[in-house]
């Protein structure tokens, strides 16, 4: 059963469903006079019908839209179908032979209808793809960035107070430990002065029992002389009893605060009294119709255009430096990576990451090619395992995942858009080759197999690149350089300057050049972005041999890896 046409993107021409009966196969073609979408094996019985061999059939991209049914108001039996050039109206056939259009000139109003309901269409298409949707996916980076912000601003709060009550706590700490010392001193003191008091009483006690003794002692009638002589002593005196005073013990008065007083010293929380400040949304261009970069490319994009207009071809070309490989027997690919990592493989499936000093920081084993593998926005690395079919992603941790599965199609180059990140995956079976673009997260979103006319594209697609205007170019070594636009359609192909011209290695730069091995004469075209050849960049006389894989790096430096050495030669060309 075929999808709604509302359902379907127009450029994706894979998620539609042949329109024919009891027929499930992908929809790539269209019938304009049926007005029903076609696979490619129901075109062609579609064309040997003879009732339906004359019929138009296009490209599913280029199929005309039916006309809406609208009752003509002067022939009410009949439907609008055409526009009167000179009175600018809808009207039905029969309208034609009336006085009002005699001698006009008429056109067909599918085609019209057509035309602009598929360019108005492609227009707010192009509108949400290229700006509102990637502005929308900017803000919620950057949400997500001020999540993160906010996040950490509030933890390094939260972690001050806990310092500021630490702190409190511990003068609250020491000024607790002075009073309790002044209160075991006070103690202390009033102590002694009671066991004094208590041993005064003691003392006295016992004067007082030996006296009790002595008056027992002159009861007896023979001592009565010795009594009367003992009375008058001062032994015998009963002394008073001593002093004592009870001891006034201090007395703690509580401090006087509040909550409110103790949050004081705890420091305050100010929100500032700030209106928030608007995201800023850069303008629609409502003349461009190029793709929008996000994020951080966008303001890359800003360096650029100032690069580029400071930026020209030098009239000589100059070797910076030289990079030898470890752990490769050859350079087939480069891709260079943050923080100057480069990443390099030969045809053997050697893959191995170094730094710009040469050592050798990773390593592993592949299934091997050529432009097998590119670095994302983030940094990861993704590479095709065409064996297994799928492709893997290393996360900077080092850990590999299996990223994408490509089904019936082998994986066999791979592409990560500097404009917006999407996967760009070269793909071939027996018969024929496509590129699939996937976005970030490994959804397909597009395929480029046929041009207008419903021919295949590409044999095999060595390497992909993709310039600065979304174009995507495809180094195909049976068929030349194929360069097709953002949304998949043909704009030219480069053959070469001789009559053999098998393309490898391919990249663009800042000002929109493409440049690419040529593995014949040994040497790298450098085109302009619409195809034309300006020079030969690198020939052997500049000590270029074999030339394989090419890469421009942040400083618009040209990087040369080659057949027969592990050496990445680096060029200077811009000035």
């Amino acid at each position: 059963m075929a999808f709604s046409e509302s359902q379907i993107p127009p450029d994706a021409q894979h998620y539609l469903v042949c329109g024919t009966e009891d027929c499930e196969k992908n929809c790539q073609f269209y019938c304009n006079d049926c007005h029903q979408p076609l696979c490619e094996q129901c075109r062609d019985e579609h064309q040997k019908n003879k009732k339906t061999k004359s019929h138009e059939v296009v490209h599913y991209k280029q199929r005309k839209r039916p006309l809406p049914v609208e009752k003509c108001k002067i022939h009410p039996t009949r439907n609008i179908e055409l526009l009167c050039e000179e009175c600018q109206i809808p009207i039905c056939s029969k309208c034609t032979a009336t006085k009002e259009h005699r001698s006009h000139a008429f056109t067909d109003l599918e085609f019209v209808f057509d035309e602009k309901v598929s360019l108005k269409c492609h227009e707010e298409i192009a509108k949400i793809r290229n700006y509102f949707d990637p502005i929308s996916q900017d803000l919620k980076k950057e949400i997500a960035g001020d999540v993160t912000e906010i996040k950490k601003i509030m933890e390094d709060i939260r972690t001050s107070m806990k310092a500021e009550a630490k702190s409190v706590k511990k003068i609250v700490d020491t000024i607790t430990s002075e009073k309790i010392e002044q209160v075991n001193k006070i103690e202390q003191s009033l102590l002694e002065t009671l066991n004094n008091q208590n041993q005064q009483i003691d003392d006295y006690i016992n004067s007082l029992n030996d006296l009790i003794k002595r008056f027992y002692g002159y009861l007896s009638p023979s001592n009565i002389e010795q009594l009367t002589f003992a009375l008058k002593s001062e032994n015998f005196i009963i002394r008073p009893i001593p002093e004592t005073s009870k001891p006034v013990p201090p007395v703690f008065t509580a401090g006087q605060y509040s909550k409110e007083d103790v949050a004081k010293l705890m420091g305050k929380i100010i929100v500032p009294n700030t209106k928030p400040e608007n995201r800023k949304i850069k303008p629609m261009e409502t003349a461009s119709t190029q793709l929008k970069p996000t994020g951080k490319q966008r303001k890359q994009d800003r360096e650029n255009s100032d690069v580029k207009q400071t930026l020209s071809l030098s009239s000589s070309v100059t070797k910076v430096r030289e990079y030898t490989v470890p752990g490769v027997d050859d350079v087939y690919h480069i891709s260079l990576g943050k923080s100057g990592r480069l990443w390099a493989s030969d045809y053997d499936g050697n893959l191995v990451q170094t730094d710009l000093q040469g050592n050798q920081l990773q390593k592993i084993q592949t299934s091997g090619g050529s432009g097998y593998h590119t670095v994302t926005q983030d940094g990861d690395l993704i590479y095709t395992e065409k064996n297994n079919k799928v492709i893997n992603r290393i996360t900077p941790d080092n850990t590999i995942t299996e990223f994408i599965k490509t089904g019936d199609w082998t994986p066999l180059r791979i592409h990560s858009s500097h404009i917006n990140g999407d996967i760009l995956v070269g793909m071939k079976t027996d018969e024929e080759g496509k590129v699939t673009r996937y976005n970030k997260t490994g959804t397909e979103i597009q395929s480029i197999q046929r041009d207008n006319k419903g021919q295949t594209l590409y044999g095999v697609p060595l390497f992909i690149t993709e310039n600065i205007n979304g174009d995507v170019c495809v180094s195909d070594h049976y068929i030349g350089v194929v360069v097709v636009d953002k949304s998949g359609q043909h704009r030219f192909s480069y053959t070469g300057q001789g009559s053999w011209f098998p393309p490898y290695g391919i990249c663009t730069d800042v000002l929109g050049h493409i440049l690419v091995c040529d593995i014949n004469s040994n040497t790298v075209h450098l085109l302009d972005q619409d195809g034309q050849f300006l020079s030969l960049l690198l020939t052997p006389q500049q000590g270029v041999k074999y030339p394989r894989s090419v890469c421009v790096d942040d400083e618009n430096n040209l990087w040369v890896g080659q057949r027969k050495t592990n050496t990445v030669k680096v060029y200077k060309y811009l000035q």
